[in-house]
């Protein structure tokens, strides 16, 4: 082979490496200034409800085209979990918390006054210490409720209709405060009304089962609120309603189709989601948690069990065939 060749040859080598080096260089500029933000999202405990506002929460961030690396951690329903949780997102220095119920946004509100801090799943950030009123966030926190104001009034008065005359039951973890606050509600919803409250408390979901028992001869109506203890071992409470004709009447429509009969509720990705879009605008500088006042749900619904209602000795009223929107009893 000729001198010649051999230089033609290294010529068009050079040629492919120069090529195959600029696709590489507009690739890296393809992702070059995509920033990626971490996210510690800290959950009370895993359920149905909490699971669905976290799924909302990425959706939301995912339909922004936002990159973000998340670091999901759960306190499995003990709060003396809560507080290590927030102090490893704040050592980490990650860009925002999410924080999926009350216990989790108190644990964060107490570790950090820096990092930016959105809450969901609370039912009175007010009460709760992590906002001083629905017209101002804190410096750094903010979020959506999930309880509608008029949620329990009209629950209330759903069974004062319908069972009138009722002791209704009510099982709660008095540790809670959005469980404290709610039955607070309650109570003053109550009174009255032609309507009596039987109250029993617990620490763990291990109690739930014992103390719906130990409710059986003293309430004819159940009636669990979003309390993140007992809605975990929901299905205890559901088992005495079934075998002792009792309704069960419950805090969200995820209770359900767990075998709750009726609730005034709101959809936890709905929340989650409207969550997921603060943090969009806190994330791209476009505002700060300050910037952003808490939020109620947008709106609420009367929905029913069809199914729960028969297994539990209700008598249906036509009404509710308009009235209701319906969910089924999930297959195990």
């Amino acid at each position: 082979m000729n001198k010649s060749f051999w230089m033609s040859l290294i010529a068009i080598i050079s040629i492919l490496v120069l090529v195959a080096c600029g696709a590489n260089e507009d690739s890296s500029s393809d992702t070059e200034g995509e920033e990626t933000y971490t996210i510690g999202a800290s959950q009370f405990v895993e359920h149905p409800s909490l699971d669905a506002a976290y799924e909302g929460f990425q959706a939301a961030i995912e339909d922004a085209g936002l990159n973000v690396d998340y670091d999901l951690q759960s306190a499995q329903g003990d709060q003396n979990n809560t507080g290590p949780i927030a102090q490893g997102f704040v050592a980490d220095n990650v860009d925002l918390i999410f924080a999926n119920a009350t216990p989790s946004a108190q644990a964060a509100y107490q570790a950090t006054k820096d990092i930016p801090i959105l809450f969901t799943s609370v039912t009175d950030g007010v009460e709760a210490g992590l906002v001083e009123s629905m017209d101002q966030p804190g410096d750094n926190i903010t979020g959506v409720m999930d309880l509608h104001p008029d949620a329990i009034s009209n629950t209330v008065s759903f069974i004062e209709t319908y069972f009138e005359g009722a002791t209704v039951g009510v099982i709660y973890n008095a540790g809670e405060q959005n469980s404290v606050s709610q039955i607070d509600l309650v109570k003053e919803a109550i009174d009255g009304t032609s309507l009596n409250l039987v109250e029993r408390t617990v620490s763990t979901s291990a109690e739930v089962q014992q103390s719906a028992t130990s409710l059986v001869g003293d309430a004819d109506v159940f009636y669990i609120v979003t309390d993140n203890t007992v809605v975990t071992a929901l299905e205890a409470v559901v088992g005495v309603a079934n075998e002792q004709d009792i309704p069960l009447i419950v805090g969200e429509p995820d209770s359900l189709t767990r075998g709750g009969f009726a609730t005034y509720g709101i959809d936890y990705h709905t929340i989650g989601y409207r969550t997921g879009e603060m943090a969009v605008e806190i994330l791209t500088g476009e505002k700060t948690a300050a910037d952003i006042p808490p939020e109620y749900p947008p709106s609420m619904q009367l929905f029913i069990n069809k199914g729960a209602a028969e297994d539990q000795g209700v008598e249906w009223n036509d009404t509710w065939d308009d009235e209701a929107e319906f969910k089924e009893t999930a297959e195990e």
